[in-house]
């Protein structure tokens, strides 16, 4: 069972209960820096089994975050991030499985030279320190944010969504212990325990120097103040806005499922396509076939005037539409002169996240690969793909679009630092 949470009667007590957050996590930290892989792999597969063995209470919490979300009008993507089943769970319980066999990336030696000296430099991984996550809706975050900042020996301070409060607590549980069991200290992996958003707004301040990175998960809004109002690193990324394009010398079956897939394997996912681009050089055949596949499996079509000829179903789309995370079964496509218009409007649209291009042409796919600047570029495969778990990442904490080192998937490895540890034989500087 799981705790009830606290309440607090001021914006003074809010303060004083993350400022003793923020120092529990980074003397946390300093025990997970020095953490044997073994005992880190210990917890993580241990924290794999209590989830399991809780199923029933996570889904009894899971159920009663449902219904509160339902009554108070929650729908379509926001609630399909919320819910969670046996499958799910047990989807969680596989990723920290994963990620409790992944190499260990603390003392990984990137690179090593000797210089003329005689010294000797390595450029070593080390822990970040503490990890803010700020989530809304998808209570696996709090398995999958806690799992990768514990391998890569970071304390993790995890602020979930109040819709989400119940199933967080209920699988955060479930978290600590598997770190008694491993002889990890519990403030390892913190949970707000607070639903007041003043809790948040300490978070981005940083805590007194406590938290060295936060990382948002959730809704254009919540990205946009965590940016906007943070004091410390961010990674994120504000919106998904992924196109496919359809090159003239694409196959037409092959790009017919990867749209598909792209667009409605899951709608609300951050690596669903938005945009369709058709070469207008590709047979006439090809155009009418992805979009007539669109429409028949229920996705409504936006379009510029010649793809609405295309078929009657097609609604007229904005300039607005091509730049619009849909997050629903809803697509703008529209015509392309050929690989070089398709990139620009990537850039001009785009949100540097994802980007796919379907083609047999190897010197256009390269060319796509090489000019595209967006986190995650593909060639004859769905955006869907863009998942720490199917990089084999075992998870991710969040996907980030920036340019300093995390971009893409941020997983175990991206959630470290480095340092120099260099070795002399009595050498001085002249």
């Amino acid at each position: 069972m799981t705790a009830p949470l606290k309440s607090v009667d001021s914006a003074a007590s809010v303060t004083d209960l993350m400022r003793d957050i923020g120092q529990k996590a980074r003397k946390a930290a300093r025990v997970l820096a020095l953490a044997p892989a073994q005992q880190k792999e210990q917890a993580l597969l241990a924290m794999a089994q209590a989830i399991r063995a809780t199923t029933k209470d996570i889904i009894a919490a899971n159920e009663a975050d449902v219904a509160d979300a339902k009554a108070a009008g929650i729908t379509g993507s926001f609630l399909d991030r919320l819910i969670l089943n046996e499958k799910r769970i047990e989807g969680m319980a596989e990723g920290l499985e994963v990620v409790a066999k992944l190499k260990d990336p603390v003392g990984d030696v990137i690179s090593k030279w000797k210089r003329p000296n005689g010294m000797t430099i390595e450029r070593v991984r080390t822990p970040i320190g503490v990890i803010g996550v700020i989530y809304e809706s998808r209570p696996n975050v709090t398995a999958d944010a806690g799992a990768l900042c514990l391998k890569a020996g970071n304390a993790a301070i995890l602020r979930g969504g109040s819709d989400s409060h119940r199933s967080s607590r209920a699988i955060h549980a479930a978290m600590l212990d598997g770190l008694r069991s491993a002889g990890l200290p519990e403030d390892a992996i913190q949970l707000v325990p607070v639903r007041d958003r003043a809790a948040v707004g300490e978070m981005l301040k940083g805590l007194n120097g406590n938290i060295d990175v936060i990382v948002p998960r959730g809704g254009k809004s919540l990205v946009a103040r965590v940016q906007d109002e943070a004091r410390v690193p961010v990674f994120a990324h504000l919106e998904g806005i992924n196109h496919v394009y359809v090159d003239k010398k694409a196959k037409l079956d092959m790009a017919r499922e990867i749209i598909l897939n792209a667009k409605l394997r899951r709608t609300g996912v951050c690596g669903a396509a938005e945009t369709l681009l058709i070469d207008q050089n590709a047979p006439k055949k090809v155009a009418k076939a992805l979009v007539t596949a669109l429409l028949d499996a229920g996705s409504e079509v936006r379009g510029d005037a010649a793809i609405q000829k295309i078929d009657a179903r097609v609604k007229p789309a904005s300039d607005d539409d091509f730049g619009k995370e849909f997050l629903d079964a809803i697509i703008a496509a529209k015509f392309v002169d050929g690989i070089d218009d398709a990139m620009a409007h990537i850039e001009h649209y785009g949100s540097q996240h994802t980007d796919a291009i379907v083609t047999q042409d190897k010197a256009a796919a390269a060319k796509f690969l090489n000019e595209v600047d967006s986190a995650i570029v593909l060639h004859n495969a769905s955006t869907q793909f863009a998942d720490g778990g199917e990089f084999g990442f075992g998870a991710e904490i969040g996907i980030a679009t920036g340019r300093m080192h995390a971009r893409g998937p941020v997983g175990v490895e991206q959630l470290t630092s480095f340092k120099y540890r260099v070795r002399g034989t009595g050498q001085t500087r002249p």
